[in-house]
């Protein structure tokens, strides 16, 4: 009986251990990206980037006076060179509109954020779908314990 306990806590120690290790990692990998336009009406919370990735959360206020307009999110390597853009539609139906954008780009250093009446021709960034949520971290390391012990 003592030796199940002991090996229960060390399952939960470990499983502790590899949750920790697992954020921190993800994100120290995470380098902030500088914003270079002066729209009041758009605040960002967060901006930040890795080599590959990144992702830019802020609010858009007072969307009430905004009619068929869209966000414009565009990004820009170190050395002015435009990677992408991306579009996000404004509803006029709240007083602010919170906007999240996960983007796949390389080397991204800067970005504008502006609102405009129409999308530019050209591509959009490639869109990532979502952040993984801590439940499916877990379900991930689980099963990759699974695979590797099993």
């Amino acid at each position: 009986m003592k030796n199940i306990f002991l090996w229960v806590l060390l399952i939960i120690g470990m499983f502790i251990l590899s949750d920790f290790l697992i954020a921190v990692g993800l994100n120290s990998t995470y380098k902030d990206i500088v914003r270079k336009d002066e729209n009041f009406k758009i605040s960002i919370y967060q901006a930040d980037a890795t080599y590959v990735n990144g992702r830019i959360r802020g609010i858009i206020k007072d969307t009430t006076n905004i009619n068929n307009k869209y966000l414009e999110v565009e990004l820009y390597s170190e050395r002015n060179i435009l990677m992408g853009r991306r579009y996000i539609e404004i509803q006029n139906n709240d007083d602010s509109q919170p906007f999240e954008v996960l983007f796949r780009a390389k080397d991204v250093k800067y970005y504008k954020v502006d609102i405009v009446d129409e999308k530019k021709e050209g591509p959009e960034l490639e869109i990532i779908s979502k952040e993984l949520t801590k439940p499916e971290i877990l379900l991930a390391t689980a099963i990759t314990f699974l695979i590797f012990w099993g």
